[in-house]
């Protein structure tokens, strides 16, 4: 143990856990409460999570079930199968993966995260990788989550090239987290990058009874079934959006038009545009961000990009937003999907949950990288 980490614990290590959490939870809300007043505080928690279900989660979960919907019929129909062999090329140059490793991205892309697990756990996909390059899957895989929800909600916005902007950002940002978790990996442990990731099971046979089925028997069970896997997605992202979204505007927006506090939604105590103010410069050179209140957006993607996304509409409102803020609000919301929330239980499922810290360290640095590419290719895009 190093010797910084064992005075931590020997000055610290008495204080029980619960008495951790109730200074945290009192110094937030009670910090909150002297600003807002306790009543104001609790309405307006209230009521920015109750509009926040209403207009923004009901909204993306119609957009996670028609997303859905498209994904399955693109698995049903080939069309993944038809992507995946026109990016199998791209996938030693760019990513030292190799090609059937395109698969994953298709299929996170449509759906989300985990997708790549379920797949690394098919052993003959696993047969096709080193384990130092399986490993890097859950970064590779992670770069792609909910892009398609992404992009379309961003269209939604009535933008239409800054999205697809932001995609070639988190595309650039994914080669630079997973490479660097590659890296990663080799060092702390060099065997692994001429171990096989799995050995093949000639047992294993694919199950294709399914394509028997009348065609439009194929077509309605396909939209029926994304369609629904989009509602599972749907609900998951309401814990996110209400909870995450409503502390996070809580510290970005400020009191009413008025200047005080009447406990109505969407009032904070501007926090976090303080800190970005006091970091302006550093925002605006990195992403162009033109307003503090935007670093919001990258902050509460680190948990989850569906409570990011639950932000957009009310800086759009604001007049915070432009083109620029898109663009790398697409790349960086693409890249780190919410990564600090999934990268555990990912190295965990495939058996690498030791390597978290590398994972996540990699994956911030893909997502900043991304967000930065992504603004200065606006910059050019914007000077055509």
């Amino acid at each position: 143990m190093k010797p910084r980490r064992k005075l931590f614990r020997k000055i610290f290590g008495w204080i029980p856990a619960g008495v951790v959490c109730l200074a945290i939870f009192f110094l937030i809300f009670g910090y909150l409460a002297s600003q807002m007043g306790t009543a104001n505080m609790l309405n307006t928690i209230m009521k920015t999570a109750h509009d926040l279900l209403l207009n923004t989660v009901f909204y993306l979960m119609a957009i996670c079930v028609i997303t859905g919907a498209i994904g399955k019929i693109f698995v049903e129909f080939g069309v993944v199968n038809m992507l995946e062999k026109l990016l199998r090329p791209l996938m030693k140059p760019l990513f030292n993966l190799p090609g059937v490793a395109s698969l994953g991205a298709v299929l996170t892309f449509l759906s989300d995260n985990p997708a790549i697990i379920s797949l690394a756990q098919d052993k003959r996909f696993a047969t096709y990788f080193k384990k130092y390059q399986f490993i890097s899957l859950t970064n590779f895989g992670t770069a792609f989550g909910m892009g398609l929800l992404v992009i379309v909600f961003m269209v939604g916005q009535e933008y239409y090239a800054e999205p697809f902007i932001g995609l070639f950002g988190a595309f650039v940002g994914c080669i630079v987290s997973t490479r660097l978790m590659q890296r990663f990996v080799i060092k702390a442990y060099p065997q692994f990058k001429t171990e096989d990731a799995a050995v093949a099971d000639d047992k294993v046979a694919d199950d294709d009874t399914h394509f028997k089925k009348p065609m439009f028997q194929r077509i309605l069970d396909s939209l029926l079934d994304g369609g629904r896997t989009g509602v599972d997605v749907g609900l998951a992202i309401i814990p996110g959006v209400l909870i995450i979204s409503t502390l996070v505007m809580l510290f970005t927006f400020g009191p009413s038009a008025g200047g005080e506090y009447s406990g109505t939604a969407y009032e904070g105590v501007q926090l976090l545009p303080w800190v970005g103010g006091k970091l302006g410069f550093l925002f605006e050179w990195l992403f162009g961000f033109t307003d503090p209140h935007l670093i919001a957006f990258p902050i509460t993607a680190l948990g989850a990009v569906g409570a990011a996304l639950g932000l957009v509409p009310n800086f759009a409102s604001a007049g915070w937003i432009d083109g620029n803020a898109i663009a790398v609000f697409t790349a960086i919301g693409m890249c780190w999907s919410g990564y600090l929330s999934t990268h555990t239980a990912m190295l965990d499922a495939i058996g690498f949950r030791r390597l978290t810290s590398k994972a996540i360290l990699a994956h911030t640095v893909g997502g900043l990288v991304a967000g930065v590419v992504a603004h200065w290719v606006y910059v050019l895009f914007s000077l055509i």
